[in-house]
């Protein structure tokens, strides 16, 4: 059995080499990178990635990171364009093609299918010298001159420097096209990810759900809307609809303890003044945060009139998993 040290030995190795790899590629960060993002930042359609084997898996990363970051795109494998998926890529559309050796059978197969469409396209190759590089708009270097496999043979170092230029790629166009957190949120609605961007809007009670009294009725009314809309408070409200106070399950508890007399006893001398709230569009984090902060189990949700448009529940945030 060998140690447990010859392990992370081989490991370090591994890392080391693509670490070394990756970092050569700085300087092929030139006028043909850029020339590659206006090509795809000028792009009136979607990006294409075509990729076969370990190139293909990359490809379709590269694709899935540019359609998040606010560049539509998707992946075609090479066979199936030729059987019909072509027909999925229209005038406008920019194609991006990664073949280490560039002379992949199946990617120089529909080359003359791309330039029927006259389709624009960068390359990222390994070679230069290849079909598919000369062919290309653009050809972007992402040669390597050690594979991080000891044989030699499986695309490592290889893989893994296409995959960064991807990067690279998707994370400028982001910045130029001034790509915001909220566009984000918009593409990553689902998972833990989508969660966390969740808005107040999103899982909040809101229109005839929102426990609302008039600033003038009594303290048995507030009881009613409380029992009815099951939140543990009611807002108060005035004749324009302005939030002027809350009424809570400690406030119900303080009120009975002063002998209130529920027909007689106006809400508004008994609410909590200036209640908490949020604005809308603030992210149900910042809600959670707020409730944790100040222990209670509700918060108001307002509009730029000061009107209640919604009320959120700390069990609505848990529910959404919001954590």
């Amino acid at each position: 059995m060998q140690s447990a040290e010859k392990f992370c030995e081989l490991g370090r190795a591994v890392i080391e080499i693509e670490a070394n790899m990756i970092g050569k590629l700085i300087d092929r960060i030139d006028h043909n990178f850029a020339e590659a993002c206006q090509l795809l930042l000028a792009c009136s359609g979607r990006v294409v990635v075509i990729g076969i084997g370990k190139s293909g898996h990359i490809a379709k990363k590269i694709a899935a990171t540019l359609a998040s970051t606010g560049t539509p795109s998707f992946f075609i494998h090479p066979s199936e364009a030729k059987h019909g998926d072509f027909g999925m890529i229209t005038s406008k559309d920019v194609l991006l093609i990664l073949s280490n050796s560039g002379e992949t059978d199946e990617i120089l197969a529909i080359l003359p299918f791309i330039k029927r469409l006259q389709l624009p396209f960068v390359a990222l190759t390994g070679n230069l010298k290849s079909t598919l590089a000369k062919a290309a708009s653009v050809n972007i270097d992402v040669s390597v001159t050690k594979e991080a496999c000891t044989l030699g043979l499986a695309p490592t170092s290889s893989t893994t420097a296409a995959l960064v230029m991807g990067d690279a790629l998707a994370i400028t166009l982001l910045e130029r096209r001034g790509f915001t957190t909220e566009d984000f949120i918009l593409s990553h609605p689902g998972g833990s990810l989508g969660r966390k961007f969740l808005l107040v809007d999103d899982i909040m009670h809101k229109d005839l759900a929102i426990p609302k009294v008039d600033y003038e009725s009594f303290l048995k009314t507030a009881l009613v809307e409380m029992t009815q809309k099951k939140l543990g408070m009611t807002t108060i409200i005035d004749k324009e609809g302005r939030l002027m106070g809350i009424f809570t399950d400690g406030d119900v508890r303080r009120a009975f303890d002063h002998h209130s007399d529920i027909h007689k006893t106006p809400i508004h001398e008994i609410m909590t003044k200036e209640p908490k709230v949020i604005p809308q569009g603030t992210l149900a984090t910042t809600a959670l945060n707020i409730m944790e902060i100040h222990k209670i189990t509700a918060l108001i949700v307002t509009n730029e009139k000061d009107h209640p448009v919604g009320v959120i529940h700390m069990h609505d945030i848990l529910s959404a998993g919001v954590v």
